[in-house]
């Protein structure tokens, strides 16, 4: 399983990332490496945020899902890889189709399972077991012991919309047990 958030790169970096270079493809390419598509040969290879790929990275990632090659930045020879595909995003795929941001050919070879997972404030039931999760988790990480939660910061916690939804209940989580006392 490797993982890549492809907003966290600029485009000509992402696509050594994902396909890897040879070295003196570019300033800076001492050596030859080889991406996320050939290191996860064989497994998972989890594409974060994949709405923010430029549309020449998208040609390449459907050119490699196509023909189960890749070709390294640089490079003239392909090199087989054999990889799973996870693609997450916190955009509607099909509304950047539609806007022309995203390759449609690309979005119907990703879609094959599409799960949507709604966001926190629609799964109240879910808070108070992410809570004890993370309440767990941050005593642990942090060398801290408590009894509990309280009742009423439980409801609280439920009742929030949580508009940062689950990174923004575990920061609230970490920071009640980093500053309290008791």
């Amino acid at each position: 399983f490797v993982a890549v958030n492809c907003s966290a790169f600029a485009e000509g970096l992402l696509e050594s990332e994902l396909f890897g270079h040879v070295r003196g493809s570019f300033t800076g390419a001492v050596e030859d490496r080889k991406g996320v598509f050939l290191s996860a040969d064989g497994g998972t290879l989890f594409l974060d945020e994949v709405a923010d790929m430029s549309h020449s990275t998208q040609v390449r990632i459907l050119r490699a899902l196509e023909d189960r090659k890749v070709i390294p930045v640089g490079g003239d020879r392909e090199l087989a890889t054999d990889v799973r595909i996870i693609a997450a995003t916190n955009r509607n795929l099909a509304e950047q189709v539609r806007l022309g941001r995203f390759r449609e050919d690309l979005f119907y070879r990703l879609n094959v399972v599409h799960l949507e997972v709604p966001p926190l404030r629609a799964r109240p039931k879910d808070v108070s077991l992410l809570v004890d999760h993370y309440f767990a988790h941050y005593q642990e990480a942090l060398g801290k012991t408590f009894h509990g939660i309280a009742d009423d910061a439980l409801d609280a916690l439920v009742a929030y919309r949580w508009p940062g939804n689950v990174r923004e209940l575990q920061n609230v989580i970490e920071r009640g047990v980093i500053t309290s006392t008791g």
